[in-house]
C-alpha cells in the first residue's frame, strides 16, 4: 500500500519490496509531463505577474552567468528571480536538472512559488525517511528541493544520488547557511554542477571568512576541484565579479519607509527587585568560581537577566508587554496588525508570555516546535482573519522565509546578538507588496544588561560598517572575553 500526502510529493510509504519502483512509476504519472512542459525557441512565456525592471535585470544576470551571488536586500524577490531564470533555461532546453538547497522551513514555500511561476516544471521535495528519500532522489523531476541537513545526511556516502549526478544548476538559498566550513557546506560544494547560484541578503554576518566560504561554492572549479579563498585582495576582487546586489532604497521608489524606534523603558517595581537580586546573586556566584569561571557562566547570567527584563518571574509583570498592549489597542482600532518577536519561547518570558498579555487581540503564535504545515495554516489565518491583530513569533522560526505584508508594526520584545537576524525578521513585513510605512519598535530596559549590550553592539556595528558596506555582525561570536566579562565588571581568568 502506498500512501501520499500530496500527489506531487510523497512523504511516506508503507513499504513492501516493490514499493520503491511503484512509487517511481506513480510519480511519473502524477508529475507534470515534461515532454510537453518545455517551450520551443521563440515562444513567449506567460507569467502570473509582472517582474519589476530590477528583477528582470537579475534574471538576465542569472541567465548569462554560470556563477552568481545574488545578494539583493531581503524582500526584493531573490526566489522569484531564480525561478524565472530556471523557467527560461528549461524552456530553452539549456537545463534539464536542478537542485535547490534551502532551510527546511522554506521548502514548501519554494514549491508553492514554483507552482505559481513555473507550473509546467516538475518539482519534488526530498525529505522523510531514508526509504522515502531513496525513491524521491530517483524520481523523474526536473527540479528537486532539499534541506541543508538532508543534503548533508544523504551526501555522507560515496554512492549518494546527489553526489553521483551532475546537476545543470545548484541553487543555495539563504546561502549564509554555508558561511562556515563544515560538513554542511562541504556537502554542497562537492556537488558536481554546471551552474552555481547563491541567494542571500547577508553574505557576511561576522567576518570576511564567511564570504570566502560562500564564494567557494559559487566559484566552482571546472575540473571538480574545490577552490579555496581567504580574506585578502583575491577574495575581494572575485567578490566584485560574482556578486549582484541591489538595495531597497535604490530600486523601490514606491516602497514605504521603515522607521525604527528605540524605546528606553523602566522596569516595574517587582521586575526591578527580581532583576537586582538576580544580578547581585549572579555576580557573587561568578566571583566564587574564581579561575573556573567560563564564558558559558556569563552567558547563563545574561540570559537570566534578559528574561527578567521581559517579565518578572514571580508576578508575570512586564513593562514591555504592557507598552505593547497599550500601543496595540490604538493600532488595532485603526485597522493595523502587528508582529511581535522574541528569542525566547517560554510562557514566563517569551512567546507564551506575549500571547497571554495580548490575548484580547486574539494573537496567533509560531515557534520552532510547530510543524511546517501548521505554520502555513497559521500564516493564512493571520493574513485573512481580521480578528487576529497580532502574530507572536520566535525570532529564529519567524525571521526567515515568511511574507507578512499585512502587518505594519513590528515589536522586538528583546534584542538578538546579530542585527542581521533582527533585520530579517523586520523584513517579513517591509518587502514588496507593503503599502504603508512599517514601524519597528525595539525595547531596552534602563539600568540593565540590555543597555550595556546595546552600547557594545552599536560600537561594533559602527566599526564594521567602516570596513564593509551593509553587512551585519554576530556579536555573540565577535565580543571578546574582556568585553563579555566587563559587562559585570569582572576580568577573565588568565
Amino acid at each position: 500500500m502506498v500512501v501520499f500526502r500530496r500527489s506531487w510529493d510523497a512523504r511516506r510509504i508503507d513499504r513492501n519490496p516493490d514499493d520503491l519502483e511503484l512509487a517511481k512509476r506513480i510519480w511519473k504519472v502524477l508529475a507534470a509531463p515534461r515532454e510537453f512542459s518545455l517551450y520551443g525557441a521563440g515562444i513567449q512565456l506567460e507569467w502570473p505577474g509582472e517582474l519589476m525592471p530590477f528583477q528582470q535585470d537579475g534574471v538576465r544576470a542569472l541567465l548569462e552567468r554560470d556563477r552568481l551571488l545574488l545578494a539583493d536586500d531581503m524582500g526584493l524577490g531573490k526566489t522569484l528571480q531564480a525561478i524565472a531564470a530556471l523557467r527560461v533555461l528549461y524552456a530553452q532546453g539549456t537545463v534539464k536538472s536542478c537542485l535547490i538547497v534551502t532551510p527546511a522551513g522554506i521548502l514548501d514555500q519554494w514549491r508553492k512559488e514554483l507552482y505559481k511561476w513555473a507550473p509546467e516544471l516538475g518539482a519534488i521535495i526530498v525529505r522523510g525517511t531514508a526509504n522515502d528519500r531513496e525513491w524521491q532522489w530517483g524520481a523523474d523531476a526536473g527540479i528537486k528541493l532539499v534541506s541543508y541537513d538532508t543534503l548533508r545526511s544523504d551526501s555522507s556516502y560515496s554512492y549518494s544520488p546527489a553526489r553521483k549526478q551532475r546537476w545543470d544548476v545548484v541553487v543555495a538559498d539563504e546561502a549564509q547557511r554555508i558561511k562556515n566550513r563544515n560538513d554542511t557546506s562541504n556537502a554542497l560544494k562537492e556537488l558536481r554542477r554546471s551552474r552555481s547560484w547563491a541567494l542571500t541578503g547577508t553574505p557576511i554576518e561576522n567576518h570576511e571568512a564567511e564570504l570566502a566560504s560562500i564564494l567557494e561554492f559559487v566559484d566552482h572549479g571546472e575540473d571538480g576541484q574545490l577552490k579555496h579563498y581567504w580574506p585578502g585582495d583575491e577574495l575581494y576582487a572575485r567578490h566584485g565579479e560574482l556578486q549582484l546586489r541591489r538595495k531597497k532604497g535604490e530600486v523601490l521608489d514606491d516602497l514605504p519607509p521603515k522607521q525604527v524606534s528605540r524605546i528606553p523603558i523602566h522596569l516595574t517595581a517587582n521586575q526591578r527587585r527580581s532583576y537586582d537580586r538576580a544580578e547581585n546573586e549572579g555576580i557573587v556566584f561568578l566571583k566564587s568560581l574564581g579561575a573556573e569561571v567560563g564564558v558559558q557562566h556569563v552567558f547563563e547570567l545574561i540570559t537570566r537577566l534578559k528574561q527578567i527584563c521581559n517579565a518578572d518571574p514571580e508576578t508575570g509583570e512586564s513593562t514591555k508587554l504592557e507598552d505593547i498592549r497599550d500601543r496595540l489597542g490604538l493600532l488595532a482600532a485603526q485597522g493595523h496588525k502587528a508582529l511581535v518577536f522574541s528569542q525566547y519561547i517560554g510562557d514566563a518570558s517569551g512567546v507564551g508570555a506575549a500571547a497571554r498579555y495580548l490575548r484580547e487581540f486574539n494573537p496567533l503564535t509560531i515557534t520552532g516546535d510547530i510543524p511546517q504545515q501548521e505554520r502555513v495554516e497559521i500564516i493564512d489565518r493571520f493574513k485573512t482573519a481580521d480578528e487576529h491583530k497580532a502574530l507572536v513569533l520566535s525570532l529564529r522560526a519567524g525571521g526567515l522565509g515568511l511574507n507578512l505584508q499585512e502587518a505594519s508594526y513590528v515589536f522586538h520584545l528583546d534584542r538578538w546578538w546579530n542585527p542581521a537576524v533582527e533585520r530579517q525578521a523586520e523584513d517579513r513585513s517591509h518587502r514588496i507588496g507593503q503599502t504603508v510605512k512599517v514601524n519597528v519598535i525595539k525595547y531596552s530596559c534602563t539600568g540593565t544588561i540590555e543597555e550595556r549590550i546595546d552600547k557594545i553592539l552599536d560600537t561594533k556595528q559602527e566599526l564594521f560598517s567602516q570596513l564593509i558596506d551593509d553587512v551585519s555582525l554576530d556579536m555573540s561570536t565577535h565580543m571578546n572575553r574582556e568585553e563579555l566579562f566587563g559587562l559585570f565588571d569582572l576580568k577573565p581568568a588568565r
